[in-house]
């Protein structure tokens, strides 16, 4: 693909934002909840800002929406796709399972041998028994390769072909916050789905709410300027709160369609991390009246079931509405697919099959599974 040249960014003067920074109160359905949906940044382990040096935020980076004096949007050049993204996995995890069902011989498969394949494919134990008792009493005229793929496709959860980022509000933008832990590609993925409407004609605005990570903020500016987007960020250490409620005004005055906000990337065993995520999410809530955000969770394939772990933490904190799955070319197993949507019935929405832009692709159950068994 050949990027866009590189849009020099024109300055925007946000609101200011101060140390205890708080919105208007009037922008809020109950003013005496701002202290305690706005103190964001608290929780955080941050270094104090040294003495005498007050918190100033850096003014917001854009770059203009595409028209006749600026770059054309971007176009996702074609990508391998699905098939060819799992590779590895059929020719690992995949062709042990089917070696083991194929053994059709006097006494059938080894069952025990399937199930053991299964667990090791990051199905999880618990699930693979379930899997395997029930395709035994299947006795499915195909055999138990058919019986196993049609408890396999039974587990994914039901879900809009159509689905995209909708509004809740009438005049508001679609919200999609992304949230996991570093190092899963969260950054990348922003990136990607960025390019990804913009190359629709949606008109997006990205919010550099990663504010603590070291060149989280670069790094997603890198993206918004190949994908011709805007991006509203603060100085490094600013209220992720604060970055997000702007990144909201300026949607809200550009009539911008769509909003993707980076969220510090965070351990899900960290229990102050997880609610500044929840305080976050209230924010959206608060400053669109009735916004329903999609909250993605980016999820590196890799990690198998302590992936499924912090997905189920993140889940409980702020209620996902979709996954992303990075890393799926790679030594992924391709079981946690399956695992992840029977735990927690929310749909895998994008996964991650090669470094390309254009490598993150809508999933597709019926594909994936057909793909996997090809």
């Amino acid at each position: 693909m050949t990027e866009p040249a590189s849009i020099e960014p024109e300055s925007i003067e946000p609101e200011s934002v101060e140390p205890g920074w708080e919105p208007d109160p009037a922008d809020f359905d109950d003013p005496a909840s701002n202290a305690e949906v706005l103190e964001a940044g608290s929780a955080l382990e941050v270094d104090p800002e040294p003495a005498g040096e007050p918190f100033a935020p850096e003014p917001a980076s854009v770059v203009p929406p595409a028209g006749p004096d600026a770059a054309e949007p971007p176009t996702l050049a074609p990508t391998a796709g699905l098939d060819a993204g799992l590779e590895r996995t059929r020719g690992g995890f995949m062709a042990r399972l089917r070696g083991f069902l194929g053994g059709v011989e006097a006494g059938g498969p080894s069952w025990d041998d399937v199930e053991e394949t299964l667990i090791a494919g990051d199905v999880g134990a618990a699930l693979a028994i379930d899997l395997v008792e029930r395709a035994r009493a299947r006795r499915d005229p195909g055999g138990p390769e058919a019986a196993i793929r049609a408890e396999l496709a039974a587990l994914l959860v039901p879900r809009d072909a159509a689905w995209t980022p909708r509004p809740a509000t009438g005049d508001g933008p679609a919200v999609v916050l992304v949230v996991g832990v570093n190092g899963t590609g969260k950054t990348t993925t922003i990136g990607k789905l960025a390019s990804r409407y913009a190359a629709e004609g949606r008109s997006v605005i990205l919010a550099a709410a990663d504010t603590f990570r070291a060149a989280a903020i670069e790094q997603l500016r890198i993206w918004a300027d190949r994908s011709g987007v805007p991006v509203v960020a603060h100085a490094p250490g600013a209220d992720p709160g604060a970055v997000v409620y702007d990144a909201l005004d300026a949607a809200v005055a550009r009539h911008a369609d769509l909003v993707i906000a980076d969220t510090a990337g965070r351990l899900h065993t960290r229990s102050n991390l997880m609610d500044e995520l929840a305080k976050i999410r209230r924010i959206v809530d608060k400053r669109l009246a009735g916004a329903k955000p999609e909250i993605l969770f980016v999820l590196d394939a890799t990690t198998g079931q302590n992936g499924l772990a912090q997905a189920k933490a993140f889940h409980e904190a702020v209620g996902l509405t979709g996954i992303v799955l990075t890393k799926l070319d790679s030594s992924a197993k391709g079981g946690i697919v399956f695992a992840i949507e029977d735990a927690l019935k929310v749909p895998v929405r994008f996964v991650g099959v090669g470094e390309g832009v254009a490598d993150l692709i809508p999933f597709d159950p019926e594909a994936f599974v057909a793909a996997l068994f090809a």
